[in-house]
């Protein structure tokens, strides 16, 4: 086997718009939430659906592409790298994050805007 990489891929619905701010020398980085959903036959033959939400993050060019492209609904295919890291809450406690360092995405189906 060649060698294994870290490497996300997801398809789902954003939960809301991107959350856009500027870092850094004007620098953009975007968050957005992606809802994955399956489901599942139990004991008791009823189908049980579970909805997982996944924190995207992009970065520079990405970031400015996500912000103009995606919106709160969109149906989109995202790819990136699975990241955890750590930082210190308001309380002072340590909070653990797992985050997608967005690398590309598809927009599938464009949200519909509420007139």
């Amino acid at each position: 086997m060649n060698t294994l990489k870290n490497k996300v891929q997801l398809i789902g619905n954003l939960g809301y718009d991107p959350e856009v701010r500027e870092v850094a020398k004007g620098r953009k980085v975007a968050r957005i939430s992606v809802a994955t959903h399956s489901s599942y036959t139990d004991g008791e033959g009823k189908r049980v659906g579970n909805t997982q939400w996944h924190t995207v993050v992009a970065w520079g060019r990405m970031a400015e592409m996500v912000e103009r492209m995606l919106r709160k609904g969109s149906a989109v295919a995202v790819e990136g790298r699975l990241v955890h890291r750590t930082y210190e809450g308001k309380d002072g406690g340590k909070r653990y994050v797992s985050e997608v360092v967005l690398s590309d995405f598809q927009l599938l189906t464009p949200a519909v805007k509420a007139a």
